[in-house]
């Protein structure tokens, strides 16, 4: 597979696209990652997903990862959520964001929970948004401690309280 070139990586039909097998897939390089199309992206399994490295997750452009289903977002692990670069998280949807595990959610940097629009944070369930870290919760801005609801509030630990309310 690293003996394709990004072109042809990018001419590969979505049956081609399938049948790589995800040990074929992950030895992909960033580069060759980057140069899927929107539509490639779209078809990956979650095996084929879950198999890519950091390097090649930061590697899908901001508008093929906008192009992944909620369920292609769930098959993503930790690691390469929180490999996330900003832009990328700020690319998501609100239903690629609620669709977030609590794990994939505790796993966001402080960086990353910023970049977490007000909606989208108010969209979360209690279960989401009491799995976030103190530290997370300490780092969000004030429109977006404003735009919490009551009932996620209500769900917060007393240390997350505090956390909120420096």
């Amino acid at each position: 597979s690293r003996a394709l070139s990004t072109s042809a990586i990018a001419a590969l039909s979505t049956l081609q696209l399938a049948v790589i097998v995800t040990d074929q897939f992950s030895a992909f390089s960033a580069r060759q990652i980057a140069a899927l199309t929107t539509k490639q992206i779209s078809i990956l399994t979650t095996e084929q997903l879950a198999s890519l490295t950091t390097e090649q997750i930061v590697a899908i452009e901001t508008a093929d990862l906008v192009a992944l289903t909620t369920g292609q977002i769930v098959s993503l692990t930790t690691a390469q959520i929180s490999a996330l670069t900003t832009e990328q998280i700020i690319s998501l949807t609100t239903a690629q964001i609620i669709a977030l595990t609590t794990e994939q959610l505790a796993s966001l940097t402080t960086g990353q929970i910023v970049a977490i629009e007000t909606e989208d944070l108010a969209a979360l369930t209690t279960a989401q948004i009491s799995a976030l870290s103190t530290e997370l919760l300490a780092s969000l801005t004030t429109s977006q401690i404003g735009a919490l609801t009551t009932e996620q509030i209500a769900a917060f630990a007393t240390d997350q309280l505090s956390a909120i309310s420096r």
